[in-house]
Parts: structure tokens; C-alpha cells; sequence
């Protein structure tokens, strides 16, 4: 059987709510001849009479009283269809898929994620814990919409990145260590150290910075959760190496010193979409990371 047309439909419904062929025309903005012409579409495809008519006046057969029945809950689905892609075309609504680091979800993200809430209540925001790597990836074969990602990133094709932020990486050191006003490499390679993955864009800078002494220490234990490593230097298992988001404002536990570093350092992220076209839904998210954005 050939699919049915909602249009057809449409118009047998019509004439069963009015009993009137002429009435139905009117409602429609159809000639007369074309009402007719979509009864007898649907008749012949049906292969059963749908309409009868009585003393002037039309009413559904009893096949017809059952595709009557069945077109207006077909009709109601394809209006809340339509409705639901308009709503996500004019921004109103839809999901947009993130993808970032534990400790730029943890610390970045919660003040995005609440504004997104405030001002575009109908977008749902579905995240995702990825290393930057794999962000870029999930970008390129269509299955994420916004990543932010650690910096400097190569090429992808489809994938656009743009600078967002940098925050100060500092060392973390338990607070019953002695007292000092700063961390360099020499000093901190020779500490007991938590650090991140080899892999991750952390673990890199990290190696880098340290590597300034001459030297290649082995962590004692390492891991991707930021939190996590911070609950191990609190607890005097060593020190480690994380960015500082002065912008979370999340207080730092009492048992746990923050050193600058000399030199310096910096981790820089970036927010990646994918090029072309953007979505509203993904552009309103964009702009709410946009306005976050640190030199």
C-alpha cells in the first residue's frame, strides 16, 4: 500500500468535523473538484468507501470512522513534529553535545551550564569527559557539537578552534611541607609527584616544565581527576602540577599550599566546533562560553 498523504488526510477530516464537501473546500482554501479528488485518492487506496452521504449531509462510513479516527492522531504528531524542529531552528530548544577535561567540567563549565539555564531554558546540554584529543575527534565525525580543548591543537578538517582562555598552572603542595614562596623546576622534580596521564595536554606541559631542570621524574601515582589528585596532596602523598581557574572561586583546601611557578606557566584552552553552518542552539551555547573568555 502506498503511503497515505497528510494533505488527503487532512481534508477527510475535515469533512467529517463539517459533514460538508463545500465546507471542507472552504476551511482549506481548495477548489471543490479537489476535495473530491483527495476522497476518492484515499477511497481507492483504501479500497472501501469512506464518506456517506444522508440527507444532505456527509458523514465517515464505518472504515472511514476508523481512518477519521487514526488521521487526527497522524496530523497531531506530524503539527508537535513540526512544532518541536521550528522551536529548535529559532534556538528555542534542542541539545547540543560538549565535550572537555574533568577539571574544565568541574570548574569552568558549572557557571556556563547555569547561564545556558537561565536565559534558554528548552536547550539541554548532554557532556561529555574527553581528553582533548578525543574532543577533536568526536568533532570531526559529527558526534560532538562544542569542545573545549587544550591548546595548541593541529588542524582537523571540519573542525574550527578558537582561543578562549588561559589560566596559570601552579604547583599544589601539601601545606605541612616547609615553607616557600615559589616552585621551580629543580626543586619540584625532587618531590614526591601526582600527575596527570602520559597523553593528556597536561601531562605535556607538565613534562615540558620540568624538564627545564634536566630532569625526568617518575609520579608516584597518576590519574586524570583533578579533584582527586588534590585530595591526594591534601593527604601529604606528594605534590603535583594543575592549572589555577581563579574564576571558579573554589576554596582551596586548608591542608593544600598553592605556589606560583618561575618560570611560569600556562595552560590555554580553546572552544572547537564543528566549521560551516552552526545550529542556534549550539551558537547560544558558544556565546555563553564566548562571554566567559580570559585573556
Amino acid at each position: 500500500m502506498r503511503e497515505l498523504n497528510l494533505d488527503r488526510l487532512r481534508t477527510l477530516v475535515t469533512i467529517a468535523d463539517l459533514g460538508s464537501f463545500a465546507g471542507a473546500a472552504r476551511v482549506l482554501h481548495l477548489a471543490a473538484p479537489t476535495v473530491s479528488l483527495h476522497v476518492a485518492d484515499l477511497e481507492a487506496q483504501i479500497g472501501a468507501p469512506l464518506l456517506v452521504r444522508k440527507r444532505g449531509e456527509v458523514k465517515p462510513s464505518g472504515v472511514g470512522e476508523s481512518l477519521v479516527e487514526r488521521a487526527r492522531r497522524l496530523l497531531a504528531d506530524a503539527e508537535e513534529a513540526l512544532d518541536v524542529v521550528q522551536r529548535q531552528v529559532q534556538g528555542l530548544s534542542g541539545r547540543v553535545r560538549l565535550g572537555a577535561s574533568t577539571g574544565v567540567i568541574a570548574h569552568l563549565l558549572p557557571r556556563a551550564l547555569e547561564v545556558v539555564g537561565q536565559h534558554h531554558p528548552g536547550i539541554d546540554v548532554q557532556v561529555a569527559v574527553l581528553t582533548s584529543q578525543e574532543t577533536m575527534a568526536r568533532l570531526a565525525n559529527g558526534s560532538l557539537d562544542v569542545g573545549l580543548v587544550a591548546l595548541p591543537q593541529g588542524a582537523v578538517q571540519g573542525v574550527k578552534v578558537l582561543p578562549w582562555r588561559r589560566d596559570p598552572v601552579m604547583a599544589f603542595v601539601p601545606a605541612a611541607w616547609p615553607a616557600r614562596r615559589r616552585a621551580t623546576p629543580q626543586w619540584l622534580a625532587s618531590q614526591p609527584l601526582i600527575l596527570n596521564d602520559v597523553g593528556t595536554s597536561l601531562s605535556r606541559l607538565a613534562s615540558e616544565w620540568l624538564a627545564l631542570a634536566g630532569r625526568h621524574p617518575k609520579a608516584r601515582i597518576q590519574l586524570n581527576y583533578n579533584d582527586a589528585i588534590k585530595s591526594l596532596v591534601a593527604a601529604g602523598y606528594g605534590a603535583t602540577l594543575l592549572p589555577h581557574e581563579a574564576s571558579a572561586a573554589v576554596p582551596l583546601d586548608p591542608r593544600i599550599r598553592m605556589l606560583a611557578l618561575r618560570p611560569a606557566l600556562w595552560r590555554p584552552l580553546g572552544i572547537a566546533h564543528r566549521a560551516g553552518a552552526v545550529e542556534r542552539a549550539t551558537q547560544h551555547v558558544l556565546d555563553v562560553l564566548w562571554q566567559q573568555r580570559q585573556a
